[in-house]
């Protein structure tokens, strides 16, 4: 994926972060073998450059689609892939969640309002598809009559689950593991895998991880297939589920691994050419891993860390709790309610160790606030 990289190499932000989310936006179509039009490349260059709003873009496909004299063979799947594209591009221009069985379904509608006559809906029929990296046979899916209350308990477990103490290597492995279950519903007719991952971007985001990379745009299918083998098992080919390739997916994303995220590996009857997954950046002779995560500049470090002492002490204050604003200022002995924010809070939001309770509604009258995962590893590392 290189049509929006130079943009992506200048320095402007705003342009760099519209341009991360078209490439993500329009890669993950790749996992439904969509390709979107020229006429949307385009519309998102214009959208990145600052001439269109993304509302003004999504309008725009809109009116092309219905006024388009002649229709090609393949117009049907740039239209999903072009519609679909805005939409998740849309979705990505925020930072908020609703991490919740509701949200989650909603952010289905969203994703694919104007595309799919389902969006937003649970399906009400069992289903299988056959995988040609399972050689054919399909992953065990839920029964429908149970998707909304699967949902519900994945959610909640982790909506309830302590990052704290963990290392690097435990932490990507759990969020593979939740990633993986709520994947495993597919509680949707079409559109799981984009959803999924959509929904992964934007809680990675609230729990104090950088995500604005093009890994999700240049290595969708890998993603998918990474799915697929963490949750395919069978006893009678000596066969069990497998989450390293996914846990390796998170890896590069979050850590800055280089595992080479070619599909061959995945398949469950590998040439002897493709048996062994290569990671390109091993050069440790022990091969084992440092702990390190990403940070906002989207370098590896060894250790969560900061440089900021009254980050430090905020971290330190609010634990494992969920706090009001007039909590934590009592907890430092504070008293100048704009010095607080201006030298504690914001920066810990902004570097992501803290994050509210309500994120979408920061003017919530019982809004409180906590610990992201980089903040409980920092709280940790204290």
């Amino acid at each position: 994926m290189t049509d929006f990289d130079e943009y992506i190499r200048q320095s402007e932000p705003d342009r760099q972060q519209r341009a991360y989310a078209w490439q993500t936006a329009i890669g993950l179509q790749a996992v439904d073998g969509l390709k979107p039009s020229e006429y949307l490349k385009d519309m998102a260059r214009r959208h990145i450059e600052g001439e269109m709003t993304i509302d003004e873009v999504r309008e725009q496909i809109k009116s092309y689609y219905q006024s388009k004299a002649n229709r090609e063979p393949d117009d049907e799947g740039k239209q999903e892939a072009d519609k679909v594209s805005a939409n998740i591009t849309k979705i990505l221009s925020t930072r908020t969640l609703d991490f919740s069985t509701n949200g989650y379904i909603s952010l289905h509608r969203r994703i694919f309002e104007g595309v799919l006559k389902f969006a937003g809906k649970i399906r009400e029929y069992d289903i299988m598809k056959k995988e040609w990296v399972l050689n054919g046979d399909s992953v065990s899916y839920l029964n429908w009559e149970d998707l909304r209350r699967a949902i519900d308990y994945d959610l909640e477990q982790e909506r309830n689950f302590s990052y704290a103490g963990l290392s690097a290597d435990e932490i990507v492995a759990h969020i593979a593991r939740f990633v993986s279950g709520l994947w495993q519903i597919h509680a949707f007719g079409e559109g799981n895998t984009r959803t999924t991952a959509v929904f992964t971007i934007l809680y990675l985001r609230s729990i104090g991880f950088e995500v604005s990379n093009n890994l999700f745009a240049d290595h969708s299918w890998y993603f998918r297939n990474a799915l697929v083998r963490a949750n395919y098992k069978n006893a009678q080919k000596g066969i069990d589920y497998t989450p390293v390739y996914l846990e390796r997916f998170f890896r590069n994303l979050l850590l800055g691994d280089q595992w080479d995220l070619r599909n061959r590996y995945l398949h469950i009857t590998p040439s002897c050419e493709w048996k062994n997954q290569p990671n390109l950046s091993e050069t440790r002779e022990t091969g084992q891993a440092q702990d390190k995560f990403r940070t906002s500049s989207g370098q590896a470090q060894d250790k969560v860390h900061t440089d900021n002492p009254d980050i430090e002490r905020l971290v330190a204050v609010i634990g494992k709790e969920q706090m009001s604003v007039k909590m934590m200022m009592e907890k430092l002995q504070l008293k100048g309610r704009d010095n607080f924010l201006r030298l504690y809070l914001f920066p810990a939001l902004e570097e992501g160790f803290v994050t509210l309770l309500y994120p979408d509604k920061p003017r919530h009258p019982r809004q409180k606030y906590l610990l992201t995962v980089k903040g409980l590893a920092l709280l940790s590392e204290l």
